[in-house]
């Protein structure tokens, strides 16, 4: 009996040449205008160009686009998502650090990740406008984060026993690691269209430093602070908080770090840095990260709520996006503003009735 055919197998890596263009200030790769420029090409008469997504007497162009989170998973990038590429490498993102602080349902889905630029020191207190419920949180966020508790080998912090009320999903302090797909620019186009359609996220350029040869490479090093090797650039979305970038920017609650993501999501995200076989210092940190769980009889009808009120009104939006979506699947302007309402209307109810009368729906009471 043959072996059973492997669904999505490994890709190769991108050619010597592809990377070397990546290189270069003037390729795709390193366009921050590459986005408008295939709207552009698809919605004014054009002469024949390498943006022309309509010339088929050429291959089509490809860019090298940077996955993370959920997008680690081959089965949800690949599969669900129909993206078809053409190679792929593993990458340390030294400028961007990986986050879960964009807003998601209540009880449900208390978070989903993103990207925003990595610093050198965060002040919690200063950044955002913190209600008092989150106090706490955050007075132990900035207890436990000196130097002494940083494991510099691991990355993140040790000081997160259940004894010290350690739960903390910000400790990761080395580059953002993922992987870098070539893909064509029509499935580029189709990435930004499955991620919001334009609304929530801004496409950026950043420089990427490819993983070791398979030869010279091991899961069991450490992840280095300061990657080595030739670098390149690679387009990537980041998820910036309204009081940076209003136009593209996702709900963010008032402490970033408060909230728990589902144990779901989190699989999508461990599955796929096992199956990319990341650093184990990066997969124990992923490890790490505690689920959202209910527990109460409170939390269970909030979750009801969630499934049966919140996520059919959320495939209703969906359904009018894709009903007046453009040809690249960027939904309009209106509709996004109306979406972007709901959502805020949804956690201003969830602020004033949903978390005093069933409690709460982004942290699980075990990890108070």
């Amino acid at each position: 009996m043959p072996p059973p055919k492997v669904k999505h197998p490994p890709l190769p890596p991108p050619s010597t040449d592809r990377l070397q263009l990546a290189r270069q200030p003037t390729s795709i790769d390193a366009d921050p205008n590459l986005y408008h420029s295939i709207l552009l090409s698809k919605h004014q008469p054009q002469p024949p160009s390498p943006l022309n997504l309509q010339d088929d007497e050429k291959p089509e162009k490809t860019v090298l686009y940077l996955a993370y989170g959920s997008n680690l998973s081959i089965e949800k990038f690949r599969g669900d998502r129909g993206i078809e590429p053409l190679s792929q490498v593993n990458v340390y993102v030294p400028a961007l650090r990986l986050t879960f602080d964009l807003a998601g349902i209540p009880y449900l889905e208390p978070c989903f990740s993103g990207t925003q630029y990595r610093t050198a020191t965060k002040d919690y207190n200063d950044a955002y406008k913190t209600p008092e419920r989150y106090r706490d949180v955050i007075d132990e966020k900035e207890t436990a984060d000196t130097v002494e508790d940083i494991d510099l080998e691991s990355g993140y912090n040790n000081n997160q026993g259940p004894g010290n009320g350690g739960y903390h999903k910000d400790q990761w302090h080395k580059p953002l690691i993922g992987v870098v797909y070539e893909v064509t620019l029509t499935d580029y186009a189709r990435i930004i269209a499955t991620e919001g359609g334009g609304n929530g996220y801004v496409d950026i350029v950043t420089e990427c430093f490819p993983f070791p040869s398979n030869k010279d490479y091991s899961p069991n090093d450490p992840t280095p602070d300061i990657p080595e090797g030739k670098s390149f650039m690679a387009h990537t979305l980041l998820s910036p908080p309204k009081e940076a970038y209003k136009p593209n920017s996702h709900l963010i609650r008032p402490d970033p770090s408060y909230a728990q993501p589902s144990a779901r999501y989190l699989k999508l995200i461990t599955d796929g840095a096992e199956e990319l076989n990341f650093p184990y210092d990066y997969r124990a940190y992923l490890a790490s990260i505690r689920p959202y769980k209910v527990t109460t009889s409170g939390q269970k009808v909030g979750e009801k709520i969630a499934v049966y009120v919140l996520i059919p009104l959320l495939q209703i939006f969906l359904a009018l996006g894709q009903l007046f979506a453009d040809d690249e699947g960027i939904i309009p302007g209106w509709l996004a503003r109306i979406f972007d309402a709901m959502r805020e209307l949804m956690w201003m109810v969830y602020d004033v009735v949903g978390v005093r009368a069933l409690g709460d729906g982004e942290r699980s009471v075990d990890d108070m």
